[in-house]
């Protein structure tokens, strides 16, 4: 019987040099990317300045702000204290340049006359600064022993793609104000419509049912709790649903027999991140403007399916319906056509997963509202 052959994968055959190289090089720079976008900071400029003089070959390597260091990577670390002045300088002119040890001297900020250790090999320094928005933020600091071209051509196009993550951060920092000022928007506008309902229907049964009015305050303030919460934009569908039940509860006992309610849920979809009152607004739609001008009982229907890497939502109800013009002009941003948020729902469902995750909405006069809503089970960023 013939011996089998193994074949040694070399080096080699994983691409050529220049491949290989390419690799290395995105690489390093996706190791920096989750830390840069959190901003520039002490903690993002320590765990991306190793990255950045590994990128650029080079001995030692600093992040600064506009006037002070936030970290260094490499040998010479007494020159951490002196590059302030290096940052100033270049926060001055918006341009990379190139410094003499006599700037950064071993032997202390001002010595006369400056002078190295023996030993020392960082003779020059390339600073380049930091943009975010066409204003200086900060710098990227190369020091080595000599500024070739090459080098300093390379820290300056390291300092445009730190930039471009740093703005990154920035658009990130301004969608989560945004998103965080819509979801407080969306709770006022909620507020005076419910609450006034959900007390007079608590007070309705203080005297002809106690216990029942009791457990109606306790719903109430568990539903409050939720929808008013100050931290985060981001919350589990188990934890939207968990609120949207108490809401259908004190409904209930508002509308009586009125009102049914039919909710199934696949357990798969519980854990899935939502932007925060995402579902609840869609639910209070469909029972203030399809259910209560409804002549007879109506229902709403709640399901939650999982569709592969996605969850599907669907709130239904059999009510009075909407005209679709008014809907669309909704969706589109038309706040006198939006009562009760839907285009604010379908903004921050397009903001959190991107455009293909808006709502649909299917609706007629008298044939009730039907809103589909599609999540993806997980989503770089999105978190709860």
């Amino acid at each position: 019987m013939p011996m089998p052959r193994w074949r040694l994968f070399r080096p080699r055959d994983l691409g050529s040099q220049a491949d290989r190289a390419a690799f290395r090089t995105l690489h390093t720079a996706s190791l920096m990317t989750s830390a840069l976008r959190t901003g520039l900071n002490v903690r993002s400029a320590e765990r991306s300045v190793r990255h950045l003089a590994n990128l650029l070959g080079c001995p030692a390597v600093s992040l600064t702000d506009t006037s002070h260091p936030l970290a260094w990577h490499g040998r010479g670390s007494e020159h951490a204290a002196q590059v302030g002045p290096l940052a100033e300088k270049c926060v001055a002119d918006g341009k990379t340049s190139v410094h003499d040890h006599r700037e950064f001297p071993c032997a202390g900020p001002t010595p006369t006359p400056p002078t190295a250790q023996p030993g020392c090999t960082l003779r020059q320094a390339i600073v380049a600064p930091l943009t975010v928005e066409d204003s200086i933020v900060g710098t990227l600091m190369a020091f080595t022993p000599h500024a070739s071209a090459a080098l300093v051509r390379a820290t300056d196009e390291a300092a445009r793609w730190v930039s471009g993550q740093l703005e990154l951060a920035e658009l990130d920092a301004a969608r989560t104000t945004r998103m965080e000022a819509e979801v407080r928007a969306l709770r006022a506008q909620i507020s005076p419509h419910f609450v006034y309902n959900a007390l007079t229907t608590i007070a309705s049964f203080v005297r002809t049912d106690p216990d029942r009015a009791r457990q109606l305050i306790l719903e109430f303030a568990d539903f409050t709790r939720y929808s008013f919460q100050r931290a985060g934009s981001y919350t589990t569908l188990e934890d939207e649903l968990r609120s949207i039940e108490r809401y259908l509860v004190l409904e209930q006992a508002r509308f009586g027999d009125r009102l049914g309610v039919v909710l199934r849920i696949a357990p798969e979809v519980l854990g899935v991140t939502i932007p925060v009152l995402s579902l609840q607004p869609l639910v209070e739609n469909g029972v203030r403007h399809g259910l209560a001008g409804k002549d007879g009982p109506g229902s709403i229907t709640i399901l939650a399916e999982d569709n592969d890497y996605e969850a599907v939502i669907t709130v239904e109800d059999d009510g009075v319906g909407e005209d679709p013009e008014r809907v669309r002009r909704a969706l589109a941003g038309d706040e006198s056509m939006d009562s009760i948020g839907l285009g604010n729902v379908d903004e921050r469902l397009r903001s959190a997963f991107g455009d293909e995750y808006g709502l649909v909405v299917e609706t007629a006069p008298g044939a009730g509202t039907k809103v589909t809503v599609r999540v993806p089970k997980f989503a770089a960023g999105v978190y709860s």
